[in-house]
């Protein structure tokens, strides 16, 4: 599997091994030094159970010293929890509207990234503890001292306790990627003007490796900030970039490449390489050497090679148009490389250039609280699954607060972490957990009850068990599943509190109690509040964003045949659509997968969504004359026949196969193609002709093909290399549909 395919490599029995002793060394610790030490039982209880919650119920990814970093920033979220849960437990509607707000607040901070989203279960309990009665502001302090040496332990225990070897990073992935462009290239600029077969394997490897799937999630450049957007755009500049250079056409038979060509392909490859050797950490960083002259030169033969197809007045054959097209988004694309790299190690010192798209980089130079809200923004609304995750678990944590309030349930904080725990964001997965979880938390309370009976109240033999219970638990929970989680978890709570106050097996009775509550209260919530989690939205939001992307594309065909001078396109509709696609699918990859066969593949169609945009923009920002009839029935034919395909891929999207669907929705056609709406072009391509290949339409050779001797203008050309390279983008993401193999998350390159 490669290392559990790179993005799980954090979960092997190993890691969770090294966990599971980190964890046992700070909570105890904490804990005994509290209680046997200085006789301070709340601090006690709170130094555990604030390691508990950072190391155990949070996943916080990444190795300890990643791990050990978040716990640090967040340690001022845990002191204002803390004390907002104390002065909220006055009154049980205090604390449930505290716990529907901050609830709320918490899980939506999720659309920060999976570094955020992993610390949310760990700050939810944070507030959930205190939040209960008795209803005592004067133990605050203790409160507070306790969470803050367990969590200094925990982070102590992360950053030199059997640390962990972190793999390669993002940045140094789009790194190699960088210099596999520079051996394109080279390639590429000397004859036969072609790629290797092995360079053909490197370029497809190293898009591989770029996945987000095969990427650590603590290393995956996900947040809100400027350098983890231009890290992002970086990966998907290159990949861009290694994907048009292998399918540059070749010059004319029997020709050398032109000059202007040749020199703006040796100017790209060396721009990758400076822009390689900067990611690399080999080249200088600093401003006042700035390692960009390559980066520069390539900015300025791009602007130059984009002047002459503007104001040039005679045309060029279809041969050199075609090529000089493609160079030119080799170009573009090299361009976005080495301005998202610079910005991406640099951050806030990097500055873009004059000449160089600056929507496409609107993030440069804004702060860090700018970028949160703007990602916050994007999501607040019903659309977003981060939105409809956080008015989930609010909902089921108010009302598990309220029944254990109203019912006086003892501890019933642990109803509330049953809620936390077992929750999921599909109705099924939730059903499924709980299920499992009550097997095991009968076993372990039936087992627990036995100890307590047997030892009864000789603390010390508690004391010595507790360590022993707890490696075991947090090693064997996070690889046996939640059964065995929930089951040893149970017998360490009952270990934990026979020590703080006599107790007797009835212990085990309210633990199953509560845990039988909490699992309802989520059961329904769960099933309430959408419960197919991402994979409806996953569906809507592809489907629109290929709707959007469609929309797109005919707006900017008919700019391009009507000569429409150069001005900055109005693309928000599709920049929204875009990033609700992203967080559906970035949600999916963790929900389990239906056995669902031949949906669309989801990353193709939004990276076919950042090159529509991307395109556009380019076409757009020049001005070019208008096309001739002939030309602009090419043109035009060529845009019907890709529209045609964005729009039948968006119905296919929106249409859920019926195993996806199954046990949630009356039986129905999913398959059924939906209404065409008015003024829509039909659901797919013409028919080829007579002895050509239904392929052939997808690779612009029927019926609009331009002979060699073909002449016009630069614009045209861009436009047709624009929408042929759509084309084989939108033939990717109907793929699996074509050939059912899974669900497409995944497809081979």
């Amino acid at each position: 599997m490669g290392a559990e395919r790179d993005g799980r490599a954090g979960r092997g029995p190993g890691t969770v091994a090294r966990r599971a002793i980190r964890t046992t060394l700070a909570a105890c610790g904490s804990f005994y030094l509290f209680l046997y030490g200085l006789d301070q039982p709340v601090a006690a209880t709170y130094a555990l159970f604030g390691v508990v919650s950072m190391a155990a119920l949070s996943h916080i990814p990444g190795t300890g010293r990643q791990r050990a970093a978040v716990m640090v920033r967040t340690a001022p979220a845990v002191w204002l929890l803390v004390t907002a849960g104390t002065f909220l437990a006055v009154r049980t509607w205090t604390a449930v509207a505290g716990m529907l707000l901050i609830g709320f607040v918490l899980a939506f901070v999720a659309a920060a990234g999976p570094r955020a989203a992993g610390a949310t279960p760990g700050l939810q309990l944070l507030y959930i503890m205190p939040s209960f009665p008795p209803y005592a502001p004067d133990t605050l302090g203790q409160r507070l001292l306790g969470v803050t040496l367990g969590l200094v332990l925990l982070v102590l225990a992360e950053l030199f306790v059997l640390p962990e070897p972190r793999g390669p990073t993002y940045r140094q992935r789009v790194a190699e990627a960088g210099r596999v462009a520079v051996r394109c290239a080279d390639e590429l600029g000397r004859a036969p003007y072609a790629l290797s077969a092995a360079t053909v394997a490197a370029v497809r490897a190293v898009g591989e490796s770029l996945r987000p799937l095969r990427i650590d999630e603590a290393d995956r450049p996900a947040g809100p900030g400027l350098r983890d957007r231009a890290l992002a755009h970086a990966g998907l500049a290159v990949r861009t970039l290694l994907g048009r250079m292998l399918h540059l056409p070749p010059p004319p038979p029997g020709k050398a490449p032109l000059k202007p060509g040749a020199d703006l392909l040796d100017a790209v490859g060396r721009a990758a390489a400076e822009t390689a050797a900067l990611l690399s950490g080999t080249g200088r960083t600093n401003d006042e050497a700035r390692t960009n002259d390559e980066a520069r030169t390539l900015r300025r033969l791009r602007e130059e090679a984009g002047d002459r197809a503007e104001h040039e007045r005679q045309g060029l054959t279809a041969a050199r148009g075609r090529r000089r097209a493609a160079l030119l988004e080799v170009a573009d694309a090299a361009v976005a490389f080495t301005e998202a790299s610079d910005l991406a190690v640099r951050g806030r010192r990097a500055r873009i250039p004059g000449g160089v798209d600056s929507v496409r980089f609107w993030y440069a130079g804004r702060g860090a609280p700018l970028l949160w809200w703007h990602r916050l923004w994007a999501h607040a609304g019903p659309r977003s699954v981060y939105f409809q995750n956080a008015v989930r678990i609010a909902l089921a944590l108010g009302a598990a607060r309220t029944v254990a309030g109203v019912e006086s349930l003892p501890h019933g904080f642990w109803a509330m972490l049953a809620v936390l725990s077992l929750t999921r964001t599909t109705a099924a997965q939730t059903r499924a957990t709980v299920r499992l979880a009550l097997a095991g938390t009968l076993l372990g309370a039936l087992l627990a009850a036995g100890v307590l009976t047997l030892v009864g109240g000789r603390t010390t033999v508690y004391a010595v068990v507790l360590p022993v219970v707890m490696v075991v638990a947090f090693r064997v929970g996070p690889v046996r599943g939640v059964g065995w989680a929930q089951g040893m978890f149970t017998l360490v709570v009952s270990f934990v509190f026979a020590q703080l106050a006599p107790v007797t097996w009835r212990l085990a009775e309210v633990r199953i109690m509560d845990v039988i509550i909490g699992s309802l209260i989520g059961v329904v919530f769960g099933l309430l509040a959408w419960p197919r989690g991402a994979q409806a939205e996953l569906h809507r939001a592809v489907a629109e964003l290929l709707e959007r992307e469609a929309e797109t594309v005919e707006r900017t065909t008919a700019a391009v045949v009507a000569g429409v001078p150069g001005a900055t396109p109005d693309d928000r509709a599709l920049r929204r659509a875009l990033s609700l696609a992203e967080s559906a699918y970035a949600q999916r990859q963790g929900e389990p997968r239906a056995p669902a066969q031949g949906a669309p593949d989801w990353q193709a169609a939004m990276m076919t969504g950042h090159h529509v945009l991307w395109g556009s923009r380019r076409l757009l920002a020049r001005s070019g004359p208008v096309l001739d009839p002939v030309h602009r029935d090419r043109l035009g034919g060529r845009t019907s026949e890709l529209v045609a395909a964005m729009y039948a891929a968006a119905r296919r999207a929106r249409s859920e196969p019926p195993e996806a669907t199954a046990g949630w929705l009356p039986a129905r056609a999913a398959d059924a193609p939906a209404p065409v709406p008015p003024g829509q072009p039909p659901a797919g391509p013409p028919p080829p002709a007579a002895g050509q290949s239904p392929a052939a339409g997808a690779r612009g050779d029927w019926p609009y093909a331009d002979t060699p001797e073909s002449v016009a203008p630069s614009r045209y050309f861009g436009a047709l290399a624009w929408l042929e390279s759509l084309a084989v983008d939108v033939e990717r993401v109907l793929e699996p549909c074509r050939a059912p193999s899974g669900e497409g998350e995944e497809p081979r390159t």
